[in-house]
């Protein structure tokens, strides 16, 4: 009887004092968090996509919380809308953010970039870019597999079987980014959708000489720089051989589109061009 009351007492011992020693842990290395934290955090779209440059919803929460302003800080699925709902809760200003849209930045459609081989092993991207290199005589360009399209969480970009190339559905794209992270040639390029959602871009990522790009491609850019000397703001610049719009200067003149002698400038949503009357005779 002895025995078992010292093992109850023992025991009892060791379990108050372990109790003890936990309980000064936890208040000598507690962690505070703000609870402002996961207001925040309910008040975003929980989709983790990582398009606003934080792991996930919870650190992009923390970010806002600690910086102490949201200016360089939008949830790009949730807009400017739910930015103005956590500027509510940290009694913050919800600076206004440029939306952007997705741009596949290749026209090498099935006409204007004709296939040279036929893979029949698995369709990835990735694993393209890693090994054979593509179907097709561009090494640049979109090879096809449908890696940006799987990664989107959102159905905003599908492979259009016609032209073999991933198109991107601006009321659906939430400028996350990941359709871009999973484009193992880089030809995914996040823009600004531009005044009355209209953008000009090179839709060409080719960096070859011109006539190796022109072999490959019926609308690669040859980096003639005609674009540069007619654009009016200094938008153009071309390096290495390639053409390159810089959305911030350009003012959607379309100088650079008209001047282009391979139509590898893209113009989105504008109206048709007005066709001018003859001269009467």
């Amino acid at each position: 009887m002895n025995l078992i009351l010292i093992a109850v007492v023992s025991l009892g011992s060791i379990g108050l004092v372990s109790a003890v020693v936990l309980y000064v842990a936890s208040k000598k290395f507690a962690v505070y968090e703000d609870p402002r934290i996961g207001q925040v955090a309910e008040a975003l779209p929980q989709a983790n996509c990582g398009g606003c440059g934080y792991p996930g919803c919870s650190g992009f929460a923390a970010a806002c919380v600690k910086a102490g302003s949201l200016e360089g800080k939008l949830c790009p699925v949730g807009g400017q809308a739910t930015m103005e709902k956590v500027a509510a809760i940290l009694g913050l200003e919800a600076v206004a953010a440029e939306p952007r849209v997705a741009v596949v930045r290749c026209n090498g459609t099935c006409a204007n970039r004709p296939r040279l081989t036929e893979y029949d092993g698995v369709r990835s991207c990735a694993v393209a870019h890693s090994t054979y290199g593509g179907e097709t005589g561009c090494t640049s360009g979109c090879l096809g597999c449908g890696d940006c399209a799987e990664a989107c969480q959102f159905g905003g970009i599908r492979m259009n079987p016609e032209t073999g190339l991933p198109e991107v559905d601006e009321d659906l794209c939430t400028a996350c980014g990941a359709c871009a992270a999973a484009c193992p040639r880089n030809i995914i390029e996040l823009r600004p959708r531009g005044k009355n959602n209209r953008r000009v871009y090179v839709g060409c990522v080719n960096k070859d000489k011109g006539a190796v790009a022109r072999k490959a491609c019926a609308v690669a850019c040859i980096g003639c720089g005609k674009c540069v000397k007619v654009c009016p703001f200094d938008a153009v610049t071309v390096e290495n051989n390639l053409a390159y719009i810089d959305p911030a200067k350009c003012k959607s003149c379309r100088k650079c589109e008209m001047e282009c002698p391979q139509g590898a400038i893209v113009a989105v949503n504008f109206p048709p061009r007005k066709v001018k009357a003859e001269a009467e005779n």
